[in-house]
């Protein structure tokens, strides 16, 4: 199972952090985490269920990450593995997450794909999505699979809709001519676009596009 130890900074300040799996004492907490991170008008329902995060500590508990500071969790990553191929990236978040539950998990999956990252508001300055995504690529490295993989929101695209394609919009931001609130933070987490998938999710303000991103693991020969 997995436990790290390790300095944020507050501004020069250090701060103990620690990241591990998630267990099912942590259900009321990560529940928490995810109704700070997504407030009203966010539908409650999408919020985690004890039910999705009792699979997740079941199924694929390696995949079951969160991050503690000084005895809180403050927030938690989530993924699942996948066989995925490459000559058939098209799929939706729902489809390919079991909508959360990730009873689609297959132990033999060659990816380990992204079900979801939040980090509660108060906590976020000290850069801990970073952190929780680092530690999900040791996940991939230790279990020997190919890549982590997951669908990002393009939030920042209803802004340019009328101007450009969903493709010309995520070239943008990879060009650093926009700045995305969730493409740009995954690329500085060493993320790297794979595609666009159109009716990736039901999400408003990325005209329900989302952005296929991957880091691949530097010890497998592809």
């Amino acid at each position: 199972m997995y436990r790290k130890e390790f300095f944020v900074f507050d501004q020069d300040k250090p701060v103990k952090a620690i990241i591990r799996n998630y267990e099912e004492k942590d259900f009321s907490n990560l529940i928490r985490v995810q109704q700070e991170s997504f407030p009203p008008p966010f539908p409650s329902d999408l919020w985690w269920n004890r039910e999705q995060l009792r699979n997740h500590i079941t199924l694929f508990p390696e995949g079951a990450l969160c991050v503690e500071i000084d005895g809180n969790i403050a927030g938690s990553m989530t993924g699942l593995l996948v066989d995925y191929d490459p000559d058939s990236p098209d799929h939706t978040w729902e489809e390919i997450t079991d909508n959360g539950y990730i009873r689609t998990h297959n132990p033999d999956g060659n990816t380990v794909y992204v079900v979801d990252i939040s980090v509660s508001p108060a906590y976020r300055k000290l850069g801990l999505g970073k952190w929780l995504m680092l530690s999900m690529y040791e996940v991939v490295i230790q279990l020997g699979v190919d890549r982590l993989l997951g669908g990002g929101r393009m939030p920042g695209y209803h802004k340019h809709a009328d101007e450009m394609s969903a493709q010309q919009y995520l070239d943008a931001v990879i060009k650093g001519e926009v700045k995305d609130p969730v493409i740009t933070f995954l690329l500085r987490c060493g993320r790297s676009p794979v595609r666009v998938v159109e009716n990736y999710l039901e999400d408003e303000d990325s005209h329900n596009y989302g952005a296929l991103m991957e880091w691949k693991n530097p010890f497998k020969k592809f």
